[in-house]
């Protein structure tokens, strides 16, 4: 039988990485964007395009407009401002969506049951992260055991980037030779511009924070990646 995966798919710094990193390690990989009614429309456009590029086996938007309604967030809401870099004051950020991970990770694992897939692939990370509670590894293993008991699946809930910093992920997207296409391709910045962003919001400030050290410290960090993921 083939091996087939399911990425959750945005377009941006991780999932992006993760993709690459994927596509030679299965036969298929089946690609899914969630249409949330999201703040900006070019998320869905550049996952698209890189989907398409990168050579996945299926790309597929999926309107999930629902949790628009129902989460509040300034990634949901033009009327509530993205955050400048650090103002949360240690409370959860503004661009914290709840149950995003929980819809997103469910709906892509039934249409990981229904195509036979044996994996599906997200980019969270607990190393670097926004404090968002949906990207901590203890909710992912605690979502992956409810939904094999609850399709009777043999599932896994693969997280890549888990244990890895934003330095180390940019290691990963040059140790498979593809830097530069994720540096000015993908879209990670909360105000919606492609590449190296608004360079005025925590997402962009992570972003920018690793490719610094990555570039700095190519050799080290490019080490302690291959120490970490048992690469050669």
């Amino acid at each position: 039988m083939s091996k087939k995966a399911v990425m959750v798919f945005s377009g941006g710094q991780d999932s992006t990485t993760c993709l690459i990193q994927a596509l030679p390690l299965y036969d298929e990989v089946h690609c899914i964007t969630f249409d949330y009614g999201q703040r900006h429309v070019a998320e869905i456009e550049v996952a698209q395009k890189l989907a398409k590029q990168l050579g996945a086996t299926v790309h597929k938007v999926m309107d999930v407009s629902l949790l628009n309604e129902l989460a509040i967030s300034s990634l949901t809401r033009d009327n509530i401002p993205v955050p400048t870099v650090d103002s949360s004051g240690g409370s959860l950020p503004s661009t914290f969506v709840p149950g995003r991970n929980i819809l997103f990770l469910t709906l892509a694992s039934i249409y990981a049951y229904q195509v036979k897939a044996e994996s599906v692939i997200t980019g969270v990370c607990e190393t670097d992260f926004s404090g968002y509670p949906d990207c901590r590894d203890e909710f992912v293993k605690a979502l992956n055991k409810a939904l094999e008991l609850g399709m009777e699946y043999r599932l896994r809930l693969e997280t890549p980037l888990m244990w890895l910093n934003k330095a180390q992920t940019w290691a990963l997207a040059d140790y498979h030779n593809q830097l530069e296409l994720v540096r000015h391709q993908t879209l990670t910045c909360y105000n919606g511009i492609i590449g190296s962003g608004c360079g005025n919001c925590d997402a962009c400030n992570l972003r920018a924070r690793g490719l610094n050290e990555y570039l700095q410290n190519k050799a080290d960090v490019m080490q302690s990646l291959k120490g970490k993921l048992q690469l050669s």
